[in-house]
Formats: C-alpha cells, structure tokens, sequence
C-alpha cells in the first residue's frame, strides 16, 4: 500500500533516473506513431513471405509516417488541429479527372483540411483545371523540396 500511486519502469538505460522518467514521458509519441500505421496506413497484416518485401513494406509506411508527420506538425500550428483521420482522408480523397488535351480537373470537395493542405504546401490544386503545364511545375517543385 506505500507504493500506491507510484510506477516501476525497469530498464536497460544507464542514464540518470530523471532523463528515463523524461523519456518514457515521451512514449506515447511513438505509440502514437505505431497507431497510426496500423490502422490509418493498414501496415498489418503482411501477406508477405520473403524479408526484403517485408523489410520494403514497413520502409514504405515509415516514410509515408514520416510524411505524414511533417505536414501534421506543419498543419496543427496555431488554431488548427486536424486529426490524422482528417488528414489522411483529405489526401486520398484528393483525386483528379484527366482532361485529354486540357489538364486536370480536381474532384474533390473544398475543405477546411484541404485549404490548410493548400497553404502547407504552398500550391493550390483546387482551382477549376490545373494545365499539364502547371500539374508538371507542381510536381517539379515537389520533387525538389
């Protein structure tokens, strides 16, 4: 009964006892982060057999976490908070219909998710048809970032 209300952490770490509390504080951000590609990402099950398609399975949702946690991080500044749900959705329902000759017509619905995107990233998809031109100095300019 004289330790309740206390947590025992047992660990391997050498550090003092204050910078272990600090981090396993902290751990909840990597739940976090295994959360998220269970379930939003869909990492699991693997129907995989060989190690390097497994090892190239998780490499993929690690960078599409990594991704994913920069445009959180750069999106919830301020009065913003978009959840990953929010996020994610927003990101796949981002579609556009292929206009021969024309450009890209977007088939999404306006959001307020989908203009803080627009404002992360720093160019708009949203307007009526984007040119192949344009859609090619996108990509340019994304492939350099």
């Amino acid at each position: 009964m004289r330790f309740d209300g206390f947590y025992a952490i047992c660990t391997d770490l050498e550090d003092n006892a204050l910078d272990v509390i600090n981090t396993n504080g902290r751990r909840w951000i990597i739940e976090d982060g295994f959360k998220i590609m269970k379930t939003e990402f869909e990492a699991r099950p693997v129907f995989l057999q060989r190690d390097d398609r497994i090892r190239a399975h998780f490499l993929t949702c690690f960078l599409a976490l990594l991704i994913y946690k920069y445009l959180e991080r750069k999106l919830n500044r301020g009065i913003n908070h978009f959840t990953p749900e929010n996020i994610i959705s927003a990101l796949i329902d981002m579609n556009f219909v292929s206009v021969s000759g024309e450009g890209y017509i977007p088939t999404y619905t306006r959001t307020n998710t989908t203009n803080a995107l627009h404002g992360t990233v720093g160019f708009r998809t949203d307007i009526q048809i984007v040119t192949k031109k344009e859609m090619r100095k996108i990509l340019s300019c994304v492939k350099k970032s």
